[in-house]
């Protein structure tokens, strides 16, 4: 039974992630080999950090053409905050190009507003997700994040946050969703997530 793989790109966080799906019961491993995405159950892209670096890495090991051609195989995505920023065409963090496989830019909170974005969120759905079965509505979750996407096509807007301005805080089209909070630090409802992704999208064998 092949495993979720969650994609080692220097970004941090990644032994949180992959508890939480262990405390699930669902087997999941790191991963910087982009040959690896091909035997994958799913993939997870988690990630703290800054925009620049990051993309820098993904090209230079090969994992951003790597994600691309996961996405467009098909195969059940899942973004986390810098993971869900960098699905995005560009970043004013850095002036930086990101991996373009949702169409829109990764803007800064405007002057005035405490930044990082930090702490608990409510988080409203556009539409219903499998994602979000048994999640109460206007769940709050945990962010940590100074930039925030905003996606120019409407059909991969799932959720929405509002600090300042009203943001893109989860994405789902097809096989791929992404969120800017971390479910992994969110509690029960975070977790709930993560086991939704499982056996909702990726299907109850894995």
């Amino acid at each position: 039974m092949n495993p979720i793989v969650i994609i080692d790109y220097g970004a941090g966080n990644l032994r949180s992630v992959q508890k939480a799906f262990e405390h699930l019961g669902h087997q999941a491993v790191f991963t910087s080999d982009p040959l690896a995405l091909t035997d994958a159950a799913a993939v997870v892209f988690p990630g703290q950090g800054a925009s620049p670096p990051a993309m820098a890495r993904l090209e230079q090991d090969g994992m951003a053409d790597a994600i691309r051609e996961t996405i467009a195989g098909g195969k059940p995505f899942f973004g986390v905050c810098l993971g869900l920023q960098l699905l995005l065409d560009w970043s004013e963090e850095g002036d930086t190009r990101c991996l373009g496989i949702v169409p829109g830019e990764v803007k800064s909170f405007h002057e005035g507003l405490k930044v990082p974005h930090m702490g608990w969120n409510a988080v409203t759905l556009e539409v219903e997700h499998p994602l979000f079965e048994g999640v109460p509505p206007d769940s709050y979750f945990y962010f940590v994040h100074s930039y925030y996407a905003a996606p120019s096509d409407g059909a991969w807007l799932l959720g929405t946050t509002s600090y300042g301005v009203d943001f893109a805080s989860v994405l789902a089209k097809d096989n791929v969703v992404a969120t800017q909070f971390h479910p992994e630090k969110s509690g029960s409802v975070g977790l709930r997530l993560y086991d939704n992704f499982v056996k909702q999208i990726v299907g109850s064998g894995v």
